[in-house]
């Protein structure tokens, strides 16, 4: 007669490991997933800023561009950026309507676009 003490089977133990290197694997999956998500987060708050610092210059040296489109070039965060910015006349020519488009230097994609009005000086 065999005698039973009181520990776990072969299999107990495999099944056991399965489901916790299911488990780790995805914490793993949503801890890479968030750190993906703050990075592109940063980026698109970045570009945002570039798009802010154009407008506050547009501003502040009182601009009145002439409609087309113009593009440069900013460093932010140690990330190059490209922005492109297209001037429109509004209102009978008393405003001039601008959009900003940033895109991360590498990409084509915008990352942040601002739109915003200009009086006539």
């Amino acid at each position: 007669m065999t005698r039973r003490t009181g520990g776990f089977t072969l299999l107990e133990i495999l099944v056991a490991l399965a489901i916790l290197a299911l488990g780790l694997a995805a914490a793993g999956r949503a801890g890479l997933g968030a750190a993906n998500t703050a990075e592109a987060l940063r980026e698109r708050q970045l570009a945002g800023w570039v798009a802010e610092n154009q407008a506050a210059l547009l501003h502040a040296t009182r601009a009145w561009p002439e409609a087309g489109s113009t593009q440069g070039s900013s460093r932010l965060g140690e990330r190059d950026f490209v922005w492109r910015m297209r001037v429109e006349p509004a209102a009978r020519d008393s405003f001039r309507r601008f959009e900003i488009a940033v895109a991360a230097a590498d990409q084509d994609v915008a990352l942040a676009t601002l739109v915003g009005y200009l009086g006539r000086p």
